[in-house]
């Protein structure tokens, strides 16, 4: 079984999310970003999702988390929820 541990933020528009990616790559701090801007109630964490384990976040977002590099800033992203930014910390896979 795969697992990740994800941070994430998530915005009702995609222009807001482009805006706030930048910020993150040009140094601003991924939680602080999160914590000031994101819709999920992961905001008070920073973002942080934890612990995901595969087919438990929505599909389009579940793809990516299991297939995007690590430590690389994702999105934005549509779902159902609006536009995510996400990044994956780092995978597991467990027999």
């Amino acid at each position: 079984m795969q697992t990740a541990i994800v941070r994430h933020i998530l915005v009702k528009d995609k222009d807001l999310a482009e805006q706030l990616k930048k910020k993150i790559l040009s140094g601003a701090d991924f939680a602080k970003i999160a914590k000031q801007y994101s819709t999920c109630n992961s905001a008070k964490r920073g973002g942080e999702l934890g612990e995901v384990k595969k087919g438990q976040l929505v599909p389009v977002i579940d793809k990516i988390v299991f297939t995007a590099a690590e430590r690389i800033l994702q999105g934005p992203i549509k779902s159902q929820f609006g536009f995510h930014l996400l990044e994956v910390k780092f995978r597991t896979e467990f027999a």
